[in-house]
């Protein structure tokens, strides 16, 4: 495929403009944009420069080479299939899908074209550091794994947003919504997949806007890796003072690594004797990390640098390459396979055991 790609987005809130903000960055243009109504698909267009507002799916997936799925979570299913259905490569929010037997039937739907979950935090030049530094024994044997993700914007009861309700965004908010991107990064910084997991669930607030809620804020769970590490995470939508503290700590017999995502440009090395905080520099840092780091040193990078080169590996998939980590449908149906299995455990108060694989599923 030569030329710039042509992309459609389909919804038009603030991960639409995301989206287009990292497929123009990528390279692409952006020429048709869908919302939920003639009137939004047309303000959507007007705020995004795009020209072309859709007046159906079909007519956006005609006019792109790559479709952006970004509406609320149940459309996800429905919106991807068409997409795929008509031969065209597909990027669709996380989560996938709104339960894992539907997630892997885009697995399998999606195996003839490039099929990818904007996992973003995997792209990070120091999250890539960290698992270069894993993957070639830096830290020793794998240990521990310690993870949070904290929020806030849900903290008070008059906060609402559709998220919160269970039709919309599924029976996970909090997992589904933000401890899915912790799950993915440790699993792709480790290169260790959890296999057993111990859960708690809370909801901070019985209703909110008048209607009840019936999705969790916040999630609290220990686990075990297949090689037997042990891992504990907090996944809160609650967490006062806490706008988006995605962290991972790493720890083997010889060193750990800690990445944290409000402080993307920086990776903490714990020793025994001292430890140290290694500033990204591309001169200093593995391959695959320095390929990520596009600016000197000193200089900020970013989420929106870290979803601009999602994009930019999505398309050069597109056009026959095979970029390294990028994130698949196979992972996003792997993470809608563990929240599953967080909320499973909470509900019957035990340990789950966490498949290895999707059952039907294919990478």
């Amino acid at each position: 495929m030569t030329g710039a790609l042509r992309v459609g987005i389909v919804g038009g809130g603030f991960m639409a403009r995301t989206h287009a903000h990292a497929a123009r960055a990528a390279g692409a243009q952006v020429v048709s944009i869908l919302s939920s109504s003639p009137e939004r698909s047309a303000l959507a267009a007007h705020e995004l420069g795009v020209a072309e507002a859709a007046g159906s799916l079909a007519q956006l997936i005609d006019a792109s080479d790559v479709v952006h799925v970004t509406t609320p979570n149940r459309w996800h299913l429905e919106q991807s299939l068409a997409v795929v259905a008509a031969g065209k490569h597909v990027v669709c929010e996380k989560p996938l899908a709104t339960t894992a037997a539907d997630a892997s039937r885009l697995v399998e739907a999606a195996s003839g074209v490039v099929a990818t979950v904007p996992f973003v935090y995997r792209f990070h030049p120091m999250a890539r550091e960290a698992r270069a530094r894993v993957a070639d024994g830096g830290i020793g044997r794998l240990l521990t794994v310690r993870g949070a993700y904290l929020q806030d914007w849900l903290l008070d009861p008059s906060d609402d947003n559709w998220r919160v309700s269970s039709a919309e965004g599924g029976a996970s908010r909090a997992f589904g919504d933000i401890g899915s991107h912790l799950v993915d990064l440790v699993e792709f910084v480790t290169g260790d997949r959890i296999d057993r997991v111990a859960a708690r669930t809370q909801t901070a607030h019985a209703s909110r806007g008048g209607h009840a809620v019936e999705t969790e804020d916040a999630v609290a769970l220990v686990a075990s890796t297949a090689s037997g590490a042990l891992v504990s995470l907090l996944v809160s939508q609650v967490a006062a003072g806490r706008k988006n503290a995605l962290t991972i700590e790493v720890s083997g017999s010889a060193a750990t690594v800690q990445f944290a995502q409000e402080r993307p440009d920086e990776l903490w090395i714990g020793g025994r004797e001292a430890s140290s905080v290694v500033s990204r520099d591309a001169a200093i840092l593995s391959p695959d990390a320095a390929r990520l780091s596009l600016v000197p040193s000193g200089h900020p990078m970013g989420y929106l640098d870290a979803f601009t080169a999602f994009a930019r590996d999505t398309y050069a998939a597109v056009r026959g390459e095979a970029p390294d980590g990028l994130p698949r449908f196979a992972d996003g149906a792997r993470a809608a396979m563990l929240t599953e299995a967080v909320l499973a455990s909470a509900a019957a108060d035990t340990w789950i055991t966490v498949p290895a694989a999707l059952e039907g599923a294919h990478a």
